[in-house]
C-alpha cells in the first residue's frame, strides 16, 4: 500500500514540477530511456535488461550524448530461440551487460550521418559495429534499422530487428587484415556485411588477398573501380562463402562444396599438404571466428562454368573425373582465366583402354603415368572443331608427344580416337568427347613425322586419312616406309608429280600395302609372302640384304611403342588390275557412315565381303546384296572389302 502511495505521490510531484517548469517557460529534459525505451510496448525485454544490469541510469543521464540501437521484443525472442533458451535465460546471461553496452555509442549519430561501410566503436569496445546502407535500408551489423532517429535531449534511438553480439566474426578477421583491404572494400560495396557479421551464422570464407584481386583484375582487364561497380560483384563474393563451418581438416580431395552463390560448386584438391579451392591455393587455413572460419586464398575463384564442370556434369565421364581428381588436376581445369581444349574419353573408352593395357581402374588411378596420360588430352588454348584441319598436329600440355588430327568427311579423329560430340562450350574452353583414350606413346606415325626424308609419305598418310590407324597405341604394326626419293620416282613413272600421287584413286590401297598388321623385326623376316593390310602380300627376299618386292630396306628396325618401321628405297605398288575402273563400281556408295546398326550400298550386285579392323584383323565375312548388319561390332573404325566378278571395292566406315 505504501508502494502504491509512493508511486501516486511521485506522479503528482512530477506533474506539479512540469507545470511549474512550464509556467517559468522551461521544459523538462527528455532521455533515451524514460522517453523512448520505457514507454515502448515493443521494448519490454530491453527495458528489463537495462534495469536489471543497472544501465537505465546511464541512459537517463542528462549530460550524456548517446546513440542507442534498440532491439525490439521480437529480436530478443529470436535470439532466445536461436540459443535454445528463453528470455529468463537471456537475462541470466553473465555477458548481458557487455551485450547491452555493445548497442550504445558515446555520441549522438542520426541516420543521415551514417555511411555505408562505416565502423563505430560502442561503449563496449570489444568490437566495432558495422554500418551497411543498401538503398533506403540501414543495417547495424546484421540488424535492420526498422525505425530511425527517435530523438531525445540526451541522444537518439534507432530501433533494430536483431540483437547485436560483440563477438568476433569472419568479417572482423578480414577487417583486421592489411592483406585483405580489397576484399573488405568489395564486401562493403556489395552490402554483404550483414551476412558476414551475423553472430548466429556458421560460415566458411575463402578470402583472396589483395594480390589475388590484383591478378584477377589484370586477367579480366578491369580496374578495381570497375570490379566494385560490377553487377556480378555479390555473386563473385558469395561464391567464396559456404553456409557452414568447414575447417581444413574436414576437407577431402575431390570434395564438391556448394557456396552461398550456388550457380556452381567449389572443387577441393588436396595434394600432400597443399589445399586448393578450384585453382586457388589455401595459403593460411583455419583463422577461427565465433561465427565461422576463414581460409586465405592466393587467387580469386569465379562461378564460371569450366571444362571440369562439363565433365562433372556428364554421367558418361565418371572415370575421367575420378582420374582427374586422383591426378590432382582440378586446379588446372577449374582456372577461370585459362583457355583450354579437353579431349574427354568416355567411360567406355577407359574400359576399352584398361582391357588393352591389362589394368584395373584402381591400377590406372595409382599409376605414376596418370597425370601424363590426362595432360596429353588437354591443349593450352581453345580450339573448336571448326578450327581443326586434316593433318594438323597440336602440342598438348603433356608435350612428350603431339596430337594428330584427321578429318574424314564429317568425322574428326584425334590420333585413333573419334570425336563423338564436339564443341561442348565452357567459360574457360571447350570439350570434345572421344570414343578412345589417346596415349602419349611414340607410334610408327611419329617415326615418319620426325623424319626429314619421309615428308612425302606423311603427306600421303594424311591425305589417305590413315593417321588414326598408325597412331593407335594398342596396335602392333610393321611399316615399310618409302623415302621422298622413292615417291619422286613413282611420280615420274606415273608421269605426274607428288600432288598427282596424292590424288591417285588407289592411294589408300597403295599405302596399306606397306603395312603388316603385326610387329616384325628384320631378324624375324623370312623369305616368302607376307600379308599386308591391303589384303595382298608382299614378297620378302633375304638373298642379298633385305628386299620387299623390288625395294631395298635401307634402314631397319626403327622401333616405336606400337610397332616397327623399316625404311625402303621404292614405293611398293600392289596389283591394281582387280580394282575395278567400271562406272558401276565407281558409283558405289556406302551409307550411313558412321552407322549404328546397318550399312547399305547402292549400285551393288551380289558380293562377298570381309570386314577388318585397322590392324588388319578379320572381324566379319559373308555375302551381301545391298546391306550388312554391323550392330554386333564394337564401336570403332573398320575396312570393308567387297568382291564380285566386276572387281573389288574397298571403303572405310565407322561403327558408333
Amino acid at each position: 500500500m505504501k508502494k502504491k502511495f509512493f508511486t501516486r505521490t511521485k506522479g503528482k510531484i512530477g506533474i506539479t514540477m512540469l507545470l511549474l517548469l512550464s509556467s517559468l517557460g522551461l521544459s523538462a529534459q527528455t532521455n533515451v530511456f524514460d522517453d523512448v525505451i520505457a514507454p515502448s510496448p515493443n521494448h519490454t525485454y530491453l527495458e528489463a535488461a537495462l534495469i536489471q544490469e543497472g544501465l537505465d541510469a546511464a541512459l537517463q543521464n542528462p549530460a550524456a550524448n548517446l546513440t542507442v540501437f534498440a532491439p525490439d521484443d521480437a529480436a530478443f525472442m529470436a535470439l532466445a530461440d536461436a540459443l535454445d533458451t528463453d528470455i529468463a535465460g537471456l537475462l541470466a546471461n553473465p555477458e548481458l551487460t557487455n551485450i547491452l553496452l555493445y548497442h550504445v555509442l558515446g555520441a549522438e549519430v542520426v541516420s543521415g550521418s551514417l555511411t555505408n561501410g562505416q565502423t563505430a566503436t560502442p561503449l563496449n569496445n570489444a568490437n566495432t559495429v558495422k554500418v551497411t546502407i543498401d538503398g533506403t535500408d540501414v543495417f547495424i551489423n546484421q540488424a535492420l534499422v526498422t525505425t530511425a532517429n527517435l530523438q531525445t535531449d540526451n541522444g537518439v534511438v534507432h530501433v533494430v530487428d536483431a540483437v547485436l553480439l560483440p563477438i568476433e566474426t569472419v568479417a572482423d578477421i578480414a577487417l583486421g587484415s592489411a592483406a585483405h583491404t580489397t576484399l573488405v572494400a568489395a564486401v562493403v560495396e556489395a552490402r554483404l556485411l550483414p551476412a558476414l557479421t551475423n553472430p548466429l551464422s556458421q560460415l566458411t570464407v575463402f578470402a583472396p588477398t589483395n594480390d589475388a584481386f590484383a591478378a584477377a583484375l589484370t586477367e579480366l582487364g578491369l580496374t578495381a573501380g570497375e570490379l566494385l561497380a560490377s553487377p556480378d560483384l555479390a555473386d563473385i563474393l558469395l561464391y567464396h562463402v559456404l553456409g557452414a563451418e568447414v575447417v581444413s581438416g574436414a576437407l577431402s580431395n575431390g570434395d564438391l562444396a556448394t557456396p552461398l552463390n550456388n550457380a556452381n560448386t567449389l572443387k577441393i584438391t588436396i595434394d600432400g599438404s597443399d589445399v586448393f579451392v578450384n585453382q586457388a591455393q589455401v595459403t593460411v587455413a583455419d583463422l577461427q571466428a565465433d561465427n565461422g572460419v576463414v581460409h586465405v586464398l592466393n587467387a580469386v575463384v569465379l562461378p564460371a562454368e569450366t571444362v571440369a564442370d562439363v565433365a562433372l556434369g556428364s554421367t558418361a565421364h565418371t572415370t575421367l573425373v575420378a582420374a582427374v581428381v586422383e591426378a590432382r588436376l582440378l586446379p588446372a581445369l577449374t582456372n577461370p582465366f585459362s583457355q583450354l581444349t579437353v579431349f574427354a574419353p568416355t567411360n567406355d573408352a577407359f574400359a576399352a583402354a584398361l582391357t588393352e593395357l591389362g589394368l584395373t581402374a584402381g591400377e590406372l588411378l595409382a599409376s605414376s603415368q596418370l597425370s601424363d596420360i590426362l595432360l596429353y588430352h588437354v591443349l593450352g588454348a581453345e580450339v573448336v572443331s571448326g578450327s581443326l584441319s586434316n593433318g594438323q598436329v597440336a602440342t598438348p600440355l603433356n608435350n612428350a608427344n603431339t596430337l594428330k588430327v584427321t578429318i574424314d568427311g564429317s568425322n574428326v579423329f584425334i590420333n585413333q580416337a573419334q570425336v563423338t560430340a564436339a564443341n561442348l562450350q565452357a567459360d574457360n574452353g571447350v570439350v570434345h568427347v572421344l570414343n578412345a583414350v589417346v596415349l602419349p606413346v611414340e607410334t610408327v606415325a611419329d617415326i615418319a613425322l620426325g623424319s626429314a626424308v619421309h615428308t612425302s609419305l606423311v603427306a600421303a598418310v594424311v591425305e589417305a586419312r590413315l593417321l588414326p590407324a598408325l597412331t593407335n597405341p594398342f596396335s602392333e604394326l610393321t611399316v615399310f616406309a618409302p623415302t621422298n626419293d622413292a615417291f619422286n620416282e613413282l611420280a615420274t613413272a606415273l608421269g605426274t608429280d607428288l600432288n598427282g600421287v596424292l590424288a591417285h584413286p588407289q592411294l589408300t590401297d597403295i599405302l596399306l600395302y606397306h603395312v603388316i598388321g603385326s610387329e616384325v623385326l628384320s631378324t624375324e623376316l623370312t623369305n616368302g609372302p607376307v600379308a599386308t593390310l591391303n589384303g595382298q602380300s608382299v614378297t620378302i627376299n633375304l638373298m642379298s640384304g633385305v628386299m620387299v618386292n623390288d625395294a631395298n630396306v635401307t634402314l631397319a628396325d626403327l622401333l616405336s611403342d606400337n610397332g616397327v618401321v623399316h625404311v625402303i628405297d621404292a614405293v611398293l605398288v600392289p596389283s591394281l588390275a582387280n580394282i575395278s575402273e567400271q562406272a558401276e563400281f565407281s558409283n558405289i556408295e556406302l551409307y550411313p557412315n558412321p552407322s549404328t546398326e546397318i550399312i547399305k550400298f547402292n549400285n551393288l550386285e551380289v558380293s562377298n565381303y570381309t570386314i577388318t579392323d585397322l590392324a588388319g584383323n578379320l572381324i566379319k565375312t559373308g555375302n551381301t546384296q545391298n546391306e550388312i548388319n554391323v550392330s554386333d561390332l564394337q564401336n570403332g573404325n573398320y575396312f570393308i572389302v567387297l568382291n564380285n566378278n566386276s572387281g573389288t571395292y574397298r571403303a572405310r566406315f565407322v561403327k558408333m
